[in-house]
């Protein structure tokens, strides 16, 4: 995938890495919301035995650099890892160097911004009206999505906003499980990182725009969007 130049010296870019970098950020945006709101309430919700050790290892991806994390991921997935092995005699398939490996290292790596939104929304919420709620013979079940989720529902699509824009732009992790394949693995910083290698810096630079402003028009929409809704929940009825 290049940029290249026609005869009257216009810029011709390939679109794949782009396109594919959206599918993978918006793939593991589903696997990062559910597991991340799940775990956020969770942790508010119970207290157990090394609770504050596990806290630390949802947070451990956003602190390390992401080629450790990535190199993590290598040893449990690769062709000897316990879950490649696994895939690999059971369904004779292999998860690294596809795209589900890309998949996986964009939701590991942005899953930490998830899960600490999500935490402090949830613990934003009043205790009051969800006791209130219960005490009114709302089931648990009902007291989170007609009062906690709507009551936390802007720092959940915080998280969500940084979460698929952290995943657009990843690239340490993901060139240690699913490199740089043209046409397969190849994200837009990948592509940015080996044209920039290759000394094509037309081709380094249009990547560096288009992720660039994607991301721009994300965080600025989220802060648009978030100052419109200041001071506003809303809340269903319980009954």
């Amino acid at each position: 995938m290049s940029v290249q130049a026609n005869k009257a010296g216009d810029i011709v870019m390939e679109w794949q890495p782009v396109l594919l970098s959206i599918k993978v950020a918006l793939s593991s945006l589903i696997f990062v919301f559910i597991f991340g709101v799940a775990a956020a309430y969770g942790m508010r919700s119970f207290e157990f035995p090394g609770k504050s050790a596990l806290e630390a290892l949802f947070a451990l991806p956003l602190v390390l650099p992401p080629v450790v994390t990535g190199f993590i991921l290598l040893v449990l997935i690769g062709k000897q890892g316990p879950i490649g092995k696994f895939l690999s005699e059971s369904f004779h398939t292999q998860f690294i160097f596809t795209p589900y490996a890309a998949v996986l290292a964009a939701a590991v790596v942005s899953f930490p911004l998830m899960y600490q939104s999500a935490k402090a929304a949830f613990q934003a919420v009043d205790c009051n009206l969800e006791d209130a709620a219960r005490t009114l013979g709302a089931s648990s079940w009902r007291v989170f999505w007609t009062i906690t989720i709507p009551l936390s529902w802007s720092g959940l699509v915080a998280g969500l906003v940084l979460s698929f824009a952290r995943a657009l732009g990843e690239f340490g992790a993901t060139i240690m499980v699913a490199g740089n394949i043209p046409g397969k693995t190849q994200t837009i910083p990948l592509a940015i990182y080996f044209a920039a290698e290759s000394n094509d810096l037309t081709l380094a630079g249009a990547y560096v725009l288009m992720i660039s402003g994607i991301t721009f028009f994300l965080i600025f929409g989220l802060n648009v969007w978030s100052k419109r809704n200041c001071g506003k929940s809303s809340v269903k009825s319980v009954f």
